[in-house]
């Protein structure tokens, strides 16, 4: 089967009066990796299961290279699943969980175990068919369900949490595995993580959703730098928020009776309404310039190369500034500017 693009055109989904999904619509094109993140409850994980066909859509339809595969059940759809927890067969051989779907699809068991063997050596398990499950490290585990995945040869790929049982080092190694597999195979990919650094070490695009409704898709770099609203904005990644003028392209920021003139970035159409600027830690840094925002260090946290510290400015202001400077303790007094425009700006409304 010939990979092609997944479409959810205006999928809304009800449990009462709760709505879960609220006219949703997204695509992902072949070999695509696109992550649908947002807090526990937002409906990124119903909005899976609908594209999976696990759930059932109120509305709207799931297409699938333009193909209206709404009422398909699941096993019809040739879909591959990796869920959070990998449900693999402890009695059952690494070799043969793979093969587990091939044999329900009644592939002799010759071809299906060298299909198995094949699926292993692409993500890194080749010698690993003969062991138990048990056997191997959680790492290896989501290697085998991801081969179980693809040893079907979907047409999509769906992932549910993909990584979150994985501990904090073997996680950073598994997001690289996972990203360089997933585009050797150039299949549409689907995956549901409340993680940021997941969708951002992952995913080509981001889909963000809160309470059932789409805010943003775009590149991870769009919504940390470009944020469609004050709620993007707030969600992705860590930031200090504060009012400012708006000046055109432009915006002039006052802190402290310190006012900044900053290149901007903004929503595109619409005017803004209380406008204001997202500063972000690597926009800005430690400065012992007279134009700089005065405050006192509140807090510092060592990050490898950096510290990060937190400034209270003396109008209460607090900016979390990342800085290869490490000689700032608590109580410290300091400076704080920008360093990196364009900054974003977003309604306050």
């Amino acid at each position: 089967m010939s990979p092609g693009s997944l479409a959810l055109e205006r999928i809304t989904r009800r449990f009462g009066e709760h709505v879960a999904v609220n006219d949703i619509s997204i695509e992902v094109p072949a070999g695509e990796l696109l992550a649908l993140i947002g807090a526990s409850g937002s409906g990124k994980t119903t909005t899976l299961r609908i594209a999976a066909g696990y759930e059932v859509a109120d509305s709207g339809r799931v297409l699938l290279n333009g193909r209206d595969i709404t009422a398909l059940p699941p096993e019809k759809r040739g879909f591959g699943m990796v869920f959070q927890h990998y449900a693999l067969f402890p009695h059952m051989s690494v070799e043969d969980n793979v093969a587990f779907g091939l044999e329900a699809r009644r592939v002799a068991r010759a071809t299906r175990l060298d299909r198995a063997r094949a699926a292993l050596d692409a993500v890194g398990l080749g010698k690993a068919g003969p062991r138990s499950i048990q056997s191997l490290s959680g790492g290896e585990q989501q290697r085998v369900a991801l081969a179980r995945a693809l040893v079907i040869e979907p047409q999509v790929l769906l992932m549910d949490e993909p990584l979150s049982n994985l501990d904090p080092t073997l996680r950073q190694t598994t997001r690289d595995e996972l990203r360089s597999m997933l585009h050797r195979v150039g299949v549409p990919a689907l995956f549901v993580t409340h993680d940021q650094e997941d969708a951002f070490a992952i995913a080509d695009r981001i889909a963000l959703i809160r309470k059932g409704i789409l805010l943003q898709t775009g590149t991870p770099e769009d919504l940390y730098d470009r944020p469609a609203s004050l709620d993007v904005a707030t969600f992705i990644g860590r930031s200090t928020i504060v009012p400012a003028e708006a000046l055109g392209d432009r915006v002039a920021v006052t802190i402290g009776g310190v006012r900044r003139e900053l290149a901007a970035t903004r929503p595109t159409g619409g005017a803004l309404k209380s406008p204001r600027v997202v500063l972000r830690p690597d926009a800005l840094d430690i400065s012992d310039e007279a134009t700089a925002w005065k405050g006192e260090v509140t807090n510092r946290r060592f990050t490898g190369g950096s510290a990060v510290y937190q400034v209270r400015l003396s109008d209460g202001v607090v900016l979390e500034v990342s800085s290869s400077r490490m000689d700032l303790r608590e109580g410290d007094t300091t400076g704080v500017t920008v360093v990196r425009e364009p900054v974003p700006v977003v309604s306050g409304e």
